[in-house]
């Protein structure tokens, strides 16, 4: 779809706004046509001095009506049209907005987050120029040239119309060289902000990292050159657009000569009153506002149609993840992993190499393995982040992609060992999936979670902001709110992918019973745990030990530890460390 068609489309849906400004804009155009041919009139009667007293103040007033008349035309229009493309530039970013939401994490892999900010700011508000005030400009420009011109041929005198439209073929090829120059210009300017956008997005984010290793110089002076680099672009398309005035001034500047050479000489030969004369010169002032307005919307567009170049693709960009589902039951029962292969876009070695296993309704499941082995894989096929390559993954007895997404992610609870938190209070983010949950249920999640003691030692208690992605907390903290937030919320499946990394044994333990009484309160809720620390999964009903993408090992923790392999040689390893660290500390108290 181009951008023409995109304003087509919305100008279609929006017509009686559109229609009313355009009725508004005609009337503006004959009203202004008028008054120089009032004004001419009046003139050439004062010249023959027919024309005096009340009978003059009566025509000066119809002039003076007029232009009242062009003044609240002029705010009605205003009012009907930028109210609709307004419209044009929220639709545009809820679009992007949905777009995204719906891409998988393969999608973003290949975007830059400051990138995607810039479609919905800059591009987003250059389509909606387009169109508003390209619509109103074009429109205008174009009904009072029409009239304009058309009044000069057949109301005063087709020879001067033909003098004064001589140098106008010259000015439109000026226009299509400035036009190209605009375009490419504006592309640049965008795309050179995009890069800005993304400097910004990255060091706030890092601003710690930055900060850490003694950066900020280094990352100020990168700004800097991006800052200079985006405002030497904008100055570039700021001087092609510059470019339509010298333009239309050259024109009309040789189009007012010719005017005053011919209309002198047919005055002289008494061919042409100096009443039309003077009317016709006003038609030509008015002739500047439609050939300003000419620049003006091919400024416009082609801003809008390299804003629109850069947006289109990622609002038809295919989803990743195929969503038509027709299922629409919340998923439970047994989940099944049948000869299952996966490997991540771009990369020639397979993550996950024929695994086979199931999780029955009610279990739970230990997922452990050497870091890159394709733990957090299986949790992200399970959230349908990505598709298996090669066989199936089933639920209740069913494809995952029988479910629609909304139905599958209803039915399960992700905390990653990262967690976001956004800017708000505490109580809200433990909320976020169940906002009408009351304080007690929120208080019973953090108590679940062993976050409870820590929130109520904030001076705000519940109600303390934690600050942009949850500065304010430490990285167990974090966690704990997350696992609270899932724990908040009745799930068939929850899945802590390492999220217990960040705090210690003895608040790892008390999570993971209280997890395991819940699981016996609710005999259908399955769970998935993925770990390093094999103190995380010993408890639970069945472990899977990965490598390469594999399955090594798999059992109990008896079974695993009788096996004598991986597993046993790392829970050795790990209680020596513990009791090692634990000597550590006893010896510093003592």
């Amino acid at each position: 779809m181009t951008l023409y068609q995109l304003l087509g489309q919305f100008i279609l849906q929006h017509r009686r706004q559109y229609a009313a400004a355009a009725l508004m804009l005609l009337l503006v155009s004959l009203f202004t046509v008028l008054i120089p041919r009032q004004i001419g009139h009046i003139v050439d009667a004062m010249v023959a001095h027919t024309l005096a007293g009340e009978t003059l103040m009566w025509e000066l007033a119809k002039v003076l009506a007029m232009g009242v008349a062009i003044y609240f035309l002029r705010v009605g229009w205003r009012l009907q049209l930028f109210a609709a493309s307004y419209q044009l530039g929220a639709q545009l970013r809820l679009r992007l907005y949905q777009r995204l939401s719906a891409q998988g994490p393969a999608f973003f892999q290949d975007q830059r987050t400051g990138d995607l900010m810039a479609l919905g700011t800059n591009d987003a508000d250059a389509i909606e120029l387009a169109s508003g005030e390209a619509a109103l400009a074009g429109f205008d420009g174009a009904m009072t040239f029409a009239l304009v011109i058309g009044v000069m041929i057949l109301g005063v005198d087709w020879r001067l119309a033909l003098a004064a439209l001589l140098p106008f073929p010259l000015m439109a090829w000026a226009f299509k060289r400035i036009t190209q120059h605009v375009h490419d210009a504006s592309k640049d300017s965008l795309e050179r902000f995009s890069k800005l956008n993304e400097q910004v997005q990255e060091s706030l984010s890092g601003v710690r990292t930055l900060r850490v290793l003694g950066l900020e110089q280094r990352s100020a002076a990168q700004f800097a050159q991006l800052a200079e680099d985006a405002a030497g672009a904008s100055l570039a398309a700021q001087r092609w657009e510059a470019a339509y005035e010298p333009a239309v001034g050259m024109a009309l500047t040789a189009a007012g000569a010719l005017t005053l050479g011919v209309g002198a000489y047919l005055v002289w030969q008494d061919q042409l009153s100096i009443g039309h004369l003077t009317a016709f010169s006003m038609y030509l002032g008015q002739l500047i506002w439609p050939m300003f307005a000419a620049g003006w919307v091919l400024s416009l567009l082609e801003r809008g149609k390299a804003a629109w170049g850069r947006l289109r693709p990622v609002l038809e960009a295919p989803l990743v993840i195929a969503d038509h589902g027709s299922i629409t039951a919340k998923p439970c029962g047994e989940l099944r992993f049948d000869a299952v292969n996966f490997r991540y876009p771009a990369q020639t070695h397979l993550a996950l190499k024929q695994l086979n296993f199931s999780l029955a309704s009610g279990q739970s499941l230990g997922i452990v393995g050497a870091t890159g082995t394709g733990k957090s894989t299986i949790l992200r096929l399970i959230l349908r982040q990505y598709e298996a390559e090669q066989g199936q993954i089933t639920w209740g007895g069913h494809k995952l992609m029988d479910y629609p997404l909304c139905s599958l992610r209803d039915a399960f609870n992700w905390v990653a060992q990262e967690p976001f938190l956004f800017s708000a209070s505490i109580a809200s983010n433990i909320a976020l999936s169940n906002p009408t949950a009351s304080r007690a249920a929120i208080m019973h999640a953090a108590s679940l979670a062993v976050i409870h003691d820590d929130i109520m030692r904030f001076p705000q208690g519940y109600d303390t902001p934690v600050g942009e992605k949850g500065i304010t907390l430490s990285g167990g903290q974090k966690q704990r709110i997350a696992i609270a937030r899932a724990l908040l919320t009745d799930c068939n499946l929850l899945l802590l992918d390492d999220a217990l990394s960040a705090v210690d044994t003895d608040t790892q333990t008390r999570i993971l019973n209280h997890l395991a009484a819940l699981r016996s309160e609710q005999p259908e809720r399955s769970s998935i745990i993925v770990s390093h620390r094999l103190s995380a999964v010993a408890q639970l009903d069945h472990i899977l030990v990965l490598r390469d993408g594999a399955i090594l090992e798999q059992g109990n923790h008896d079974n695993l530890l009788a096996l004598d392999g991986w597993y046993a040689s790392q829970w050795k390893y790990q209680q020596l460390e513990e009791s090692l660290d634990e000597a550590s500390i006893n010896q510093v108290v003592l």
